[in-house]
């Protein structure tokens, strides 16, 4: 191995670092001694307490605020085929602990050791995002990794987030390897769902509510469901399979909706399924206003909260779509409330579902609590791998 540069933090700034956390921000580095304009992005560095102990080793990106991300504690290991394929297959081992059948998020970045890097698999597809500059340079090993150990049909690169821009990466996506089937699949929960992994959102489908959507199948024979913010009809369609009496999607997006009655089709549930396309917001209030009424309501919205700055604004959008859910629950009915915002600490939104039910004149119970799947592990050093809450309310009228 080529020997690396090093970096050199600042007195003090290794603590948390030495708590397991695995970023460096631009703040805490030495740059009398390791300036950051002699990296370049992506650059492999051995990062350096302030004495010069070896820490372990990072990639860098001297342009962003955070400008280093330590993937092992062993300063002479790099970033290479070796410690990619010993970190997919710790992370394969994890998935197989958990599930029975190959449709899971196989990494998720930091949590998996492998920082920047998202790989999820439907069976024999993997669809693969790359968030920093750092694995934008060994995507190449990444991808003859992912060949040697599971021979896949195809893969796919879904390197379009906003994020890449922040580490000065042009936004794609296309096929990396092999050959799409003509539809890919993904299983669960017993239900089958035709995914757009190019074009769709994300990776094409959102592995961390399955273990919420699962729960809901427990709550909603015989009932009369709103699926809102539904993509493709993961709550919706599972919630028919379970014996809801109808179930109606929400959603902004007409290709969405149109994917969901592909797959209400393929799973047998199409009588039970209507759709509305719009603003969800507008669609709500649309509906309140005709007096429909749900025995369950699911709002599962996109994150309303992407950065710390706009924490108030999104709060406030957190409120006012469960203010208008709360409308539309029949009395003693249900309601389940998601944010995927990391910046939305469980505690906020839990105080916005009550505001909301205060406005409203309703009082609610939560009854039960969903996390981010199993194949979304949270680092316990890293607060930033815990986003996903859920809460499964009773909506009543005001005690």
């Amino acid at each position: 191995m080529v020997e690396l540069a090093s970096l050199r933090l600042k007195k003090n700034e290794d603590r948390r670092l030495k708590q397991g956390h695995l970023w460096i921000f631009s703040n805490e580095v030495d740059t009398a001694v390791t300036p950051l304009k002699n990296f370049t992005a992506g650059q492999q560095v051995v990062v350096e307490a302030s004495n010069g102990k070896p820490l372990g080793t990072a990639y860098v990106n001297p342009n962003t605020l955070i400008c280093a991300r330590v993937f092992t504690r062993n300063a002479k290991h790099g970033l290479n085929l070796q410690l990619l394929k010993t970190r997919l297959q710790q992370a394969q081992a994890l998935r197989e602990t958990c599930f029975s059948e190959p449709y899971y998020r196989l990494v998720f970045g930091e949590s998996d050791g492998l920082p920047g890097l998202v790989i999820d698999r439907f069976n024999n597809v993997f669809v693969v995002q790359i968030g920093t500059a750092g694995m934008e340079a060994v995507k190449d090993d990444i991808i003859q990794v992912l060949i040697n150990l599971y021979h896949p049909q195809a893969i796919v690169w879904r390197n379009d987030m906003a994020s890449r821009e922040l580490e000065g990466l042009e936004k794609y996506q296309e096929l990396a390897y092999g050959e799409l089937p003509d539809e890919v699949i993904v299983k669960e929960n017993g239900a089958e769902f035709v995914i757009p992994v190019l074009g769709g959102q994300k990776t094409g489908w959102f592995y961390d509510h399955r273990m919420a959507r699962a729960k809901l199948q427990t709550l909603v024979a015989g009932k009369k469901v709103l699926d809102v913010f539904s993509y493709l009809g993961g709550w919706g369609i599972q919630a028919a399979m379970a014996g809801a009496e109808s179930v109606a999607c929400v959603d902004a997006s007409e290709s969405a909706l149109d994917g969901v009655h592909v797959n209400a089709e393929r799973n047998g549930v199409a009588d039970k399924l209507t759709s509305y396309q719009g603003n969800a917001f507008e669609v709500l209030s649309a509906l309140s206003t005709q007096g429909e009424k749900y025995d369950v309501v699911i709002v599962d919205p996109p994150a309303f909260v992407k950065r710390k700055k706009d924490l108030k604004a999104g709060a406030e959008g957190y409120r006012r779509i469960n203010e208008l859910a709360m409308r539309l629950v029949t009395p003693g009915g249900i309601l389940v409330s998601a944010s995927c915002s990391h910046h939305m600490p469980r505690e906020l939104l839990l105080t916005q579902i009550q505001a909301a039910a205060s406005h409203v004149d309703r009082t609610v119970q939560v009854f039960d609590q969903a996390y981010q799947a199993p194949d979304h592990p949270v680092h316990p050093a890293i607060v930033e791998t815990e986003y996903l809450k859920t809460f499964f309310c009773r909506v009543t009228s005001r005690w």
